[in-house]
């Protein structure tokens, strides 16, 4: 999928929004089943802002399954977003539009985008002010988009991190990684504040997001105060 200009979001927006479910349906936008137990209600709830604090696989996982069923998802700002990587976890490329560097205009970007996907995700520069962090949360909020900010982002009502990874496939020091197990931990607020984490593949023996053992999600002890 070739990446998209700043200056075609007009039409992209246009074409999107006559895809977006109406505010009655689907309030929650489904994940794949391994991440659910992470989310409140198990999906991804319009208006929220939803942090993936580093890792594209991650990022690419948590976008896959809303993807897949019908919904549009943009990536703003993230180079290392990948087309054949996005595909390879499950993500449908025609209804994916990617704004690897968006330059300085930035906040209108995703503010248009806001107005007309159901997904946003979005690297935002370490100068950026709180406020600014405030008004496009809070436009998502009034769109019934969910925003993935990627990286920090103070305020996100649930934040999702890895917090480990092993890799699997050589053995005798001879043949190639094909699956990594990895610890996914999510701490929010609200409807999120119980810290919880799940052990998933990721990728898998498919390349796609795999469950590692159902008996794997736990509760994690609250940060103190």
């Amino acid at each position: 999928m070739a990446a998209l200009p700043a200056a075609a979001l007009t039409d992209l927006v246009g074409v999107a929004s006559g895809y977006r479910p109406g505010a009655d349906e689907a309030r929650a936008l489904p994940v794949a089943p391994a991440l659910s137990p992470l989310l409140p209600g198990g999906g991804l709830r319009r208006g929220s802002t939803v942090a993936v604090a580093s890792g594209t696989a991650l990022l690419m996982a948590l976008l896959a399954e809303t993807s897949r069923r019908g919904s549009w998802c943009a990536v703003v700002g993230v180079p290392a977003f990948g087309a054949v990587a996005a595909a390879e976890l499950g993500i449908a490329l025609d209804r994916l539009a990617l704004v690897p560097r968006p330059g300085p205009d930035w906040p209108e970007v995703v503010a248009a985008l806001i107005d007309g996907v159901d997904v946003v995700a979005v690297a935002v520069p370490d100068a950026a002010p709180p406020a600014l962090a405030r008004r496009l949360a809070a436009r998502a909020r009034q769109r019934g988009c969910v925003l993935v900010p990627y990286g920090r982002w103070d305020g996100a009502d649930l934040t999702l991190r890895m917090t480990d990874g092993v890799w699997q496939g050589l053995g005798q020091g001879r043949g190639r990684l094909c699956r990594r197990r990895m610890a996914v931990a999510a701490r929010g607020r609200g409807a999120a504040a119980r810290p919880r984490e799940v052990t998933v593949w990721l990728p898998g023996d498919t390349g796609a997001l795999a469950p590692f053992d159902r008996a794997t999600v736990r509760d994690l002890p609250r940060a103190p105060r």
